[in-house]
């Protein structure tokens, strides 16, 4: 595999890099936290999207580097990141200016082991959101940050439960949409059968409020279950019309990219790509395992980017509303290893993590680490 050296030039980029980038106990029941009365999400069929541009990215500097097993990335306000260490069971600070890093500690409760461990991040109101693989689950917990508390996260707070987890297919993303509420994409943990079974938490993606209950206007009454019939989703991004868009893994034949609607029913298993048969939802792109294994996803400048593992790629899919205008197209091919997370960084600019130490990879002098990259 091939790997540009990183140039002295791009030590002195990273000092220039501007600051404010925008962008469990015992015995508790999956979902169950009271709803709270919230709006229901925008159609994701209606107003348009913005105009497509012509779609280059180029990598303007190393911020950081030295990471082990980077998963999830979030952005605090004022531009710095928080940076969750999948096996390591860490979540460390990273100056967007600087790149100078801050351990805040180990997260209590981690239980690391294949795929699992301390995986998405998210920031809201004071406090990081984590999804963790726990001793008997696969959970999201919160936990205060900031506020007085100086560099020091406050103890982690339950706020859903009795996610399915596995050695494999664990999901892990999360983020919170235009309305309000968090998301999560989990996985079906190999088991096949519960990516169908709609009282299951594995294999969907789920909408639940802030606090863990099932949002207003979700499909399922009393459910956090958003959609279902999915292998294992880590990639959620919006587009400015408030579309979700995300990104799975095939088993395989074909990785997608599916525009994600309430109540629908994505077709694992008894669909992987396209089938093209009633009752499922056909993804609005797909690749070949070999060039895509995608995570995470971000939307800038009128297309998803989407970063592959397996595919060592970055990949850009233009779109025009709720409909792909283009041919995908691959950029950084081969450069950095293996890419988990993108996160839009505010305009024309994204973070792109490199996962290359999460045992799958072959690490280099100073991976893992996190890119700027500009989209013109």
């Amino acid at each position: 595999m091939s790997r540009p050296v990183v140039k002295a030039l791009w030590g002195a980029a990273v000092l220039v890099l501007v600051a404010g980038c925008s962008s469990g106990g015992a015995g508790e029941r999956p979902g169950t936290a009271p709803p709270t009365t919230v709006s229901a999400p925008p159609s994701s069929r209606s107003s348009p999207s913005a105009p497509p541009s012509a779609g280059r990215v180029s990598v303007a500097g190393t911020l950081t580097e030295g990471l082990k097993s980077p998963w999830g990335l979030a952005e605090l306000p004022g531009g710095d990141l928080l940076v969750s260490s999948r096996d390591e069971r860490t979540i460390t600070r990273v100056d967007g200016r600087t790149g100078a890093k801050t351990p805040l500690g180990e997260v209590p409760g981690v239980v690391p082991g294949g795929e699992g461990g301390l995986l998405g991040l998210a920031v809201r109101d004071g406090w990081v959101y984590a999804y963790l693989t726990a001793a008997s689950d696969n959970r999201i917990v919160r936990m205060r940050y900031g506020g007085g508390e100086g560099d020091r996260l406050g103890p982690p707070e339950p706020v859903l439960t009795g996610i399915p987890k596995g050695f494999v297919h664990n999901g892990g993303r999360i983020a919170f949409g235009p309305d309000g509420m968090l998301y999560a994409g989990t996985g079906e943990t190999g088991r096949t059968g519960l990516a169908q079974d709609r009282a299951s938490l594995g294999g969907k993606i789920l909408r639940m409020t802030p606090e863990g209950g099932p949002a207003q206007g979700n499909p399922f009454p009393g459910s956090v279950v958003y959609s279902y019939g999915h292998r294992n989703v880590q990639g959620l991004a919006w587009d400015p019309a408030g579309r979700l868009w995300a990104a799975e893994f095939g088993q395989n034949t074909w990785d997608e990219l599916n525009l994600v609607e309430p109540g629908r029913n994505y077709g694992w298993p008894e669909a992987e790509g396209r089938a093209g048969r009633s009752g499922f939802v056909d993804p609005v792109a797909q690749w070949p395992t070999s060039e895509a294994s995608p995570s995470g996803i971000a939307y800038a400048r009128g297309a998803i980017w989407m970063a592959g593992l397996r595919g060592e790629r970055l990949w850009r899919v233009p779109l025009s509303g709720a409909e792909r205008s283009g041919d995908p197209e691959a950029f950084l091919t081969g450069e950095y290893g293996r890419l988990r997370t993108v996160v839009a960084a505010g305009g024309d600019r994204l973070w792109l993590v490199t996962s290359e130490t999460d045992t799958r990879g072959t690490p280099g002098p100073g991976d893992d680490r996190i890119l700027r990259l500009e989209v013109r």
